[in-house]
């Protein structure tokens, strides 16, 4: 039995024109979903907090599209090269996400709904009025049941109540949120918190880092000739490396490379020695990796007890760059 519970009136669901391409799908216009309930999610294709809800998302879209559900993903960019629409298209087929998606390069449907997060969830019902909304990851059943509650209440009358069946891996695994201590954190200058190498970051100039002799938890160092920009690092000259004192069960570092650096071997570490079983999905057991596009790699995923550490990623190439690490 679908709950009856009353979902109330947020707004009205905008117009979708902004956007500056569309994947999967023609355009959309709230007028042309009129008669269907809408599930609309603000995601970027480098967002850890995005990919974890991805395999809930998606089995929504495949369960319920025949009761009148559309699925519609925004991709709004947070860094330079999510905005190609390549990359998007690839990362996004690589993921399996055949829902439309509205590509939002220049945030103009981001701002018709007054959004600020990644991911960001609404639904609308059938006469376009958003009825719920969740930011950010998890509540994955009050989200599934006010979909129900809104396919019932546009006429379907034999929705299965029952909830998809998910079992996310690799980078999907939820985090693991009682013992996670260790926040998001940003490599450019622009939201860099706890940056620890003595004299401090040095924006949009080469400069040669030292770690200090002790890090603190949260707490991240440079290591090497590397030039700091708002929202990237770039190393300069081989060899150079990044070090953070974490507690977490998963590392996740955004990599990429500058234009014409080919691929870019790294080696990583924890507490000065190879991960071996506590590697993930992007190193091998004895921490080697190699940058071959520009994403989200898993270097850390830990199955033992969880307590502080230290993380060393060394590069072997020029030209390596890095944009935010996330844990889990």
């Amino acid at each position: 039995m679908i709950a009856s519970t009353t979902l109330p009136i947020e707004g009205r669901l905008p117009d979708l024109g902004g956007a500056t391409a569309w994947l999967n799908t023609a355009p959309l216009t709230p007028a042309g979903l009129r008669g269907k309930v809408v599930a609309v999610q603000f995601c970027t294709f480098s967002c850890i907090n995005w990919l974890r809800t991805v395999p809930y998302v998606r089995a929504w879209a495949e369960k319920y599209r025949d009761d009148g559900l559309v699925v519609l993903g925004v991709h709004s960019p947070e860094f330079p090269f999510e905005h190609d629409l390549g990359k998007i298209r690839s990362a996004l087929d690589q993921m399996g996400v055949g829902y439309p998606v509205a590509v939002d390069n220049g945030f103009a449907v981001w701002r018709a709904f007054d959004n600020a997060y990644w991911p960001a969830l609404y639904l609308v019902d059938a006469v376009g009025r958003i009825r719920h909304h969740h930011f950010g990851e998890e509540e994955y059943e009050p989200s599934e049941r006010a979909i129900q509650r809104l396919l019932a209440e546009s006429g379907r009358a034999d929705v299965d109540d029952d909830l998809v069946a998910v079992e996310p891996d690799g980078v999907y695994l939820g985090a693991d949120w009682e013992r996670l201590g260790s926040p998001e954190t940003y490599v450019g200058y622009a939201r860099a918190t706890g940056f620890a190498s003595p004299g401090g970051l040095v924006p949009d100039r080469s400069e040669v880092y030292r770690e200090p002799s002790r890090l603190q938890l949260n707490n991240w160092a440079l290591f090497g000739d590397w030039t700091v920009e708002e929202q990237i690092a770039t190393l300069n000259e081989p060899g150079g490396r990044i070090v953070h004192r974490f507690r977490a069960r998963d590392v996740n570092l955004v990599l990429g490379s500058r234009s014409g650096s080919g691929r870019t071997r790294f080696l990583v570490t924890v507490d000065g020695k190879p991960p071996q079983g506590s590697h993930g999905l992007d190193v091998d057991e004895q921490g080697a990796g190699t940058v071959v596009e520009e994403r989200l790699y898993q270097l850390i995923r830990q199955d033992g007890p969880i307590t502080e550490r230290t993380f060393e990623i060394t590069f072997a190439n020029v030209g390596a760059q890095a944009y935010v690490f996330t844990f889990g």
